[in-house]
């Protein structure tokens, strides 16, 4: 934790986690006054994201809305330490869900925070659904173009899976006896493709838009985010394909937010997941956006960041 000035606008903190210090972003609303109450927002990144992505996107915008808004750099990704003897470039899971109920801890700690809400994007609305299952601090929870539902994307093809598995789990062996980190490309995107050479090599339909976020070249890859690289631990699959999202949302109690692209190749990770739901529940669906616009498209941010906005304002 810390105990600087905050200001209106991004201020650096940390909070403990693991017992380790995560890097985070508080993004306070323009006029702050510290003796007042704020909503205040734990966001949630998509999959190998940091926090000078999505969270550096959504955050200034809630804020923008009169929220409190909290990105954080997770255990091994971006800012945050690994833990002893772990390896950096290491997201996984469960242990994501844990980062963010310190998150909440610590945003309970500040005087000025009033409700604490969620908000994930990707694969953080299935960070922020899952979480949300236990943690009834977090009052209304909002998702953009989630995973929620991820078995059916990530489960189609069994055969595609089990060699994910395979290659992962040899990198778990090969790490546990050399002791040294296995980096692997996970989406087939290294640092140094061209977008044309990555299109060429890929046979997801998503990888033109992906490139334009993730790549070299692209607003958001390595050489416009100097703490973010493609490359991540080899053994990310035997955590990244058990997904309790989907499996749990009957079980989630809090107000809910689905937003999300009907024309997306994503769409089912939202719709399969609302069909579950037994919880107060609404769902706003756009044709005009792909998944990923919804990370940097002004527009398309815009419309997720007033619908979020305006739900939890009710």
């Amino acid at each position: 934790m810390t105990n600087q000035t905050l200001t209106a606008g991004k201020n650096a903190v940390t909070f403990k986690s693991f017992g380790v210090d995560l890097a985070g972003d508080l993004y306070l609303p323009e006029g702050f006054d510290p003796s007042q109450k704020y909503k205040t927002i734990v966001g949630a990144s998509p999959f190998p994201q940091v926090k000078d992505q999505i969270p550096a996107t959504y955050g200034p915008e809630m804020a923008a809305r009169g929220f409190i808004y909290l990105g954080f750099d997770y255990l091994g990704m971006g800012d945050s330490p690994a833990l002893p003897g772990e390896f950096k470039q290491s997201r996984y899971m469960f242990r994501l869900i844990e980062n963010t109920w310190d998150a909440v801890s610590y945003l309970g700690t500040l005087p000025f925070v009033d409700e604490i809400y969620g908000l994930g994007v990707c694969q953080g609305g299935s960070i922020i659904a899952s979480a949300a299952v236990t943690d009834h601090r977090i009052k209304k929870i909002a998702m953009v173009s989630g995973m929620m539902a991820a078995d059916a994307f990530q489960w189609t093809d069994r055969n595609v899976a089990n060699q994910l598995i395979t290659a992962s789990n040899a990198s778990m062996q090969k790490m546990y006896e050399t002791g040294e980190p296995d980096y692997v490309a996970p989406f087939g995107l290294n640092d140094e493709m061209s977008r044309q050479d990555f299109i060429d090599l890929s046979v997801n339909p998503m990888a033109g838009e992906s490139y334009d976020y993730y790549g070299r070249d692209g607003a958001k890859g390595p050489l416009a985010v100097p703490n973010y690289t493609n490359m991540h631990i080899g053994d990310q699959a035997m955590q990244s394909l058990i997904s309790i999202g989907e499996a749990y949302a009957d079980k989630i109690v809090q107000p809910s937010l689905t937003i999300y692209s009907k024309s997306a190749f994503t769409a089912p990770c939202s719709t399969q997941f609302v069909e579950k739901l037994t919880n107060d529940h609404e769902e706003l669906a756009f044709d005009e956006f792909s998944h990923v616009d919804f990370y940097y498209k002004p527009e398309a941010v815009k419309a997720s960041t007033d619908a979020v906005a305006e739900f939890f304002n009710k």
